[in-house]
């Protein structure tokens, strides 16, 4: 058994953090038969889905093994983690941790953090009771409707799933941040807090249900996502249901709140969120003292405590969105974790020009592995306070929750696709992909494009009553037939082919009768992709999106 002890004189105030991990989880209450005892329905039917079985790691930690410990110890339980099998216990006078050490049911006992003034601070709880405002509807994808939020959101075309009717709707999406001050009340929350999409809420840090207080960091980054103030602001997933977890204590960086990660993280696999989203990173601690800091052999994608959260929730069925963090160019450089880690969606920030911002966070994680994945608007970001208007703000906090908003709108437009499906397809969308970079990782996505990799065969589509061309096949191997609908009148067709990048791969004229015409196009040696064909005649135009397989 590993032990680390720290000599000190006990007094009254301070409280020292320990991880204490158990060998098994003897005399647990519950059983993988009756899942129901410790997974919500929900988190039990995303598992089903997937095809995901219930294990062990699902199964509480042992109450028996947690009594000994708070009986033995005198200790206050900050948290415990059932997929580590660990708990996270404070004392007032350290030398009591000794009364642990010959127990056969602990594995090991880590020493990872001080407070000098305490941890768990009184605190009130606070209701969840909006303002009311009018409800408006949208009706175009223009920046009418979207306000300041428009810019960012055409650039990935995450308008496109609106448009299409994807709002986020039936989608959990968890907030991992470091407060959440005023949503209860500020108006771009409104209709969330009325229409009952705020699901769960805690606070980690000190171990109560208030979020609602303290900083704005939170709110902010959770304004990208649920934002919803039509001719305003509108975030990127306005109506996806939502969980709030503070995670980050104020003053000081220890381990301990990677720890708060996992419980979150736990949590929100419990509740059954299908998205959660990190806007915090970390590399340098300063307590118990310097040397806890990371080295950047340990952000490898599965060492720390918040890359193994963010896998282990990744093998649950769930997403796991994490900033890059905002180290780049200066001495540190690379992305925190959980950034590097192997299953999570790493997010970095670009301007609008789809320049990377200087200080977001380069790759690759110590195992080798592109990092980021992505880069979404954060130099600067359009984002919502607490107040009625729409501000900016720079950093990977406010790219990386509009990834996830945007990736909640293309899970409920493609169908059960997993995690790993919706994380490739949206790599793929982006514009490096071919040739990912330090900064960049694949580039901006595409959500459109994405939609497409995903479900193109079953592509939601708004009617349009001036379609006058039929594509067949589509997705296609190697030619395609335009079925044209040419009305009363002789015309030239022009036709166009391009491929993403616009660039110009089949171009033909065609003289057409009058009546409905089938034209022959045959596209050899192109690469799988997708395409845009552009038919012109007379005033009429369409553009067609094609799949090569």
């Amino acid at each position: 058994m590993g032990l680390l002890i720290f000599s000190v004189t006990a007094i009254a105030q301070p409280q020292y953090g320990f991880r204490v991990s158990f060998t098994d989880k003897g005399g647990t209450t519950q059983s993988l038969s009756s899942p129901l005892g410790f997974l919500s329905q929900r988190a039990i039917d995303r598992r089903a889905t997937q095809g995901i079985a219930i294990d062990s790691t699902d199964l509480p930690v042992s109450p028996d093994y947690m009594d000994s410990v708070l009986t033995l110890t005198g200790a206050k339980l900050h948290l415990t983690s059932r997929w580590l099998n660990y708990t996270v216990i404070l004392l007032t006078d350290s030398s009591k941790i000794l009364t642990l050490q010959s127990k056969p049911f602990i594995s090991t006992i880590e020493y990872m953090a001080y407070y000098p003034a305490g941890l768990h601070k009184p605190s009130k709880d606070t209701d969840t009771t909006g303002n009311t405002l009018s409800a408006a509807q949208k009706t175009t994808g223009s920046s009418a409707y979207y306000g300041d939020s428009y810019s960012q959101s055409a650039l990935v075309n995450g308008d496109y799933l609106h448009d299409i009717g994807w709002k986020g709707e039936g989608k959990l999406i968890a907030v991992l941040d470091e407060g959440f001050a005023d949503v209860n009340t500020a108006p771009a929350f409104d209709s969330m807090v009325n229409a009952g999409r705020l699901k769960d809420h805690y606070n980690f840090a000190n171990a109560s249900t208030d979020v609602f207080t303290g900083g704005l960091h939170g709110t902010t980054s959770l304004s990208t996502i649920a934002g919803n103030l039509p001719g305003t602001y509108v975030g990127a997933a306005p109506h996806a249901d939502i969980a709030l977890y503070i995670t980050e204590i104020g003053g000081s960086e220890q381990h301990l709140e990677m720890d708060n990660m996992m419980a979150a993280t736990e949590r929100a696999d419990s509740i059954g969120a299908d998205i959660i989203t990190v806007s915090l990173g970390y590399n340098e601690f300063n307590y118990p003292d310097p040397s806890y800091s990371l080295k950047y052999a340990d952000i490898d994608g599965k060492s720390t405590i918040a890359a193994k959260a963010a896998n282990i929730a990744t093998s649950k069925g769930i997403l796991f969105v994490a900033s890059a963090g905002n180290e780049g160019g200066g001495t540190w450089n690379y992305v925190l974790t959980p950034g590097d880690a192997d299953s999570a969606m790493t997010v970095g920030s670009v301007g609008l020009d789809k320049v990377p911002a200087p200080n977001s966070g380069y790759g690759p994680n110590a195992a080798g592995q592109v990092k980021p994945d992505v880069c979404m608007v954060g130099q600067p970001a359009s984002i919502m306070r607490n107040g009625p208007n729409p501000s900016f703000s720079s950093g990977t906090s406010w790219a990386t929750p509009q990834l996830a908003g945007w990736a909640a709108c293309l899970m409920q437009a493609s169908g059960n696709f997993t995690p790993y499906e919706i994380r490739t397809a949206i790599q793929k969308s982006a514009n490096l992909y071919n040739n990912p970079g330090l900064q960049l990782g694949y580039g901006v996505p595409n959500f459109h494009y994405a939609l497409e990799l995903l479900n193109v065969k079953e592509l939601p589509k708004v009617p349009d009553a001036n379609d006058w061309i039929i594509t067949s096949p589509n997705p296609f191997t190697g030619s395609i037939t335009l079925r044209v609908f040419n009305g009363s009148k002789s015309s030239l067709l022009d036709i166009v082919v391009t491929d993403v990048s616009g660039k110009i791969i089949y171009q033909d004229a065609v003289n057409m009768s009058a009546g409905v015409q089938n034209i022959p196009v045959t596209l050899p040696g192109v690469s799988n992709g997708l395409y845009f064909l552009k038919a012109v005649t007379g005033d009429k135009q369409q553009v067609v999106k094609l799949l090569k397989n």
